[in-house]
């Protein structure tokens, strides 16, 4: 198989998706680049001087960028670096965005236009926020400026493997997928799965978009706080609470339920 000879390069190689899609290809004996600004090739979105050697000697890439694709000049960023991309000889692009996200629009533009052949995966929030991300307890709670809303969480391990079939297999070219779990959960309700699951008290507790960015003040700054809220604000109105076929359209099955994602985190913490 030529596959067997042909380097993915994944930029955002130690993050929550990344690293899966890096295991599986590694799994089957691909080779992989790891790139972000913390790995051995180095890659950083706002020094385009790294983007060569990132870039020199790979076939595939899967994208994804930092610190979230509805960012302003995030498009612009994409579309330098898929011109880069082309001109190195890149054969296939994988964008990962979110679901919903009309500000990730332009950037997913800018790979439909880089004459490259391209999948692009929409997706849902990652049923690992609640444990490896901004949603994961502190001291028994989950807070987070949701109150009723419904959500279809995706599992991270649906998402590495779509993008695993999206990168190996062309017949995945010029799509755009939107991928889902099974079912939508409130926060509520994902917080009172997990806490079955655990074998401990937690509890889910609704804040306002004012508390929240009171919360996130102390580490990030006030452009990225304020951009996070009214990001929020847009994706926690209802507008994403149904689920879609994407990962069975792809994988041939259905996706990972919530539940099952808080059995498998409670083994494994």
């Amino acid at each position: 198989m030529a596959e067997l000879h042909k380097t993915t390069l994944i930029l955002g190689g130690g993050g929550k998706t990344g690293r899966r899609v890096a295991d599986r290809l590694s799994g089957r004996g691909l080779p992989v680049r790891l790139a972000s600004r913390s790995t051995d090739v180095a890659f950083d979105w706002s020094d385009e001087t790294t983007w060569p050697r990132a870039l020199a000697g790979a076939n595939f890439a899967y994208i994804t960028y930092f610190p979230d694709l509805a960012l302003p000049g995030a498009a612009d960023d994409i579309r330098r670096f898929t011109r880069a991309a082309a001109n190195s000889g890149v054969e296939k692009l994988v964008l990962l965005a979110g679901r919903g996200e009309p500000q990730v629009h332009p950037a997913e533009q800018a790979v439909r236009e880089s004459g490259i052949p391209f999948t692009i995966l929409e997706c849902a929030f990652f049923n690992q926020n609640f444990s490896e991300s901004v949603l994961a307890p502190m001291d028994g709670v989950v807070a987070f400026p949701a109150t009723n809303v419904g959500e279809p969480f995706i599992d991270c391990d649906d998402v590495a493997d779509v993008a695993v079939a999206a990168l190996l297999d062309a017949a995945h070219a010029g799509q755009t997928y939107e991928l889902t779990g099974p079912r939508v959960l409130t926060f509520e309700q994902a917080t009172a799965a997990l806490a079955e699951a655990w074998g401990q008290p937690l509890r889910y507790q609704p804040m306002s978009f004012e508390a929240y960015a009171s919360v996130l003040s102390p580490y990030l700054p006030s452009e990225q706080v304020a951009f996070t809220i009214e990001l929020f604000r847009g994706l926690l109105d209802g507008h994403n609470a149904s689920v879609t076929d994407g990962v069975e359209r792809v994988l041939g099955r259905k996706p990972k339920d919530f539940a099952a994602f808080a059995r498998d985190a409670a083994k494994a913490a």
